[in-house]
């Protein structure tokens, strides 16, 4: 297999935010919280980095974000666009919304050559994790079975006291196999614990140690091949969406293909602390924690010279 590489996934907007997370300065630097995803990939092995972006932010993600990685890591680009669908599908009238993160990995899959992890780019994920994907995906293989990997965080240290969060909240087996993932959408801190709700009034309890997906997944290029096979008929049923709404997303396409036996999906667990930008009201935690973790000297000033 080919050196594994990053993709990392920069297109959303973030309409709870505000505005374009993956652009907003947060580090004592002035650094995007994704320069440290980057910085903590670089330090596991990462030699190859995936942005995918529109290409209306394109200028300035190069300027703020591509150009200051590019001296120090191989950088290449991809764009998500609406209509990058396959034959006959058209957008249906009206449609705005992105199709989802199993689109955004689709309109990637001319660079994707080699094993890769795929990251959020409005997510702080920890050193630890990448070092796990790294060394996971160095050695991953597609043979009779697949092997793919996702890093599991406990719910606790995934939640924000400004609003809802949602989390794939993951069954995992005895010998650390993922079973199954659930999409909890409606997840909030409380005082007896992180609670979740289906329907916006009855709440239920999860333990604070669950396992749940932040999205960081591992892939050999055998996924590319199970994304190609699910997105038409996926596409079948979203056309037929009289609200245009319906999204095509990795855990749903995971969840299949552990079903048929396609591929077992190994949990590397972390017990990092997750920081992100959901809410405005997250801003000024994020920038006191990453102060924090530059002056202990986990990450140097400036990160990237």
């Amino acid at each position: 297999m080919s050196e594994p590489i990053l993709l990392i996934m920069a297109a959303g907007m973030g309409s709870r935010y505000g505005g374009l997370k993956q652009m907003d300065a947060l580090g004592p630097n002035g650094e995007v919280l994704l320069h440290y995803s980057i910085y903590d990939a670089m330090r596991a092995g990462f030699k190859r980095v995936l942005f995918l972006i529109k290409h209306e932010i394109e200028l300035d993600f190069r300027e703020k974000v591509g150009d200051r990685v590019a001296r120090h890591l191989e950088v290449r680009y991809a764009f998500q666009e609406l209509d990058k669908l396959p034959a006959p599908f058209r957008v249906p009238e009206g449609r705005k919304k992105p199709w989802g993160t199993g689109h955004a990995v689709l309109c990637c899959t001319d660079q994707l050559d080699a094993p890769f992890a795929a990251i959020n780019a409005d997510d702080y994920y920890g050193p630890s994790a990448f070092q796990s994907a790294y060394d996971f995906l160095s050695r991953a293989k597609d043979g009779e079975k697949a092997q793919w990997m996702m890093v599991g965080y406990h719910l606790q240290n995934t939640t924000t006291a400004s609003g809802h969060v949602a989390r794939g909240v993951c069954e995992v087996s005895d010998s650390g196999l993922l079973a199954g993932i659930c999409e909890r959408t409606h997840i909030v801190e409380s005082s007896d614990g992180p609670l979740y709700t289906e329907n916006g009034s009855d709440y239920r309890l999860l333990p604070r140690e669950t396992l749940v997906s932040m999205n960081l997944w591992g892939f050999t290029p055998s996924f590319l091949q199970r994304l190609k096979e699910d997105f038409p008929p996926f596409l079948e049923r979203a056309c037929q969406d009289p609200a245009n709404k319906a999204e095509f997303f990795l855990p749903t396409v995971v969840n299949d293909a552990l079903n048929e036996g396609f591929a077992e999906v190994r949990v590397l667990e972390s017990r990092d602390r997750w920081y992100g930008v959901t809410y405005p009201a997250d801003r000024p935690a994020v920038v006191s924690a990453l102060r924090r973790m530059t002056e202990e000297g986990l990450y140097p000033a400036p990160l990237w010279p």
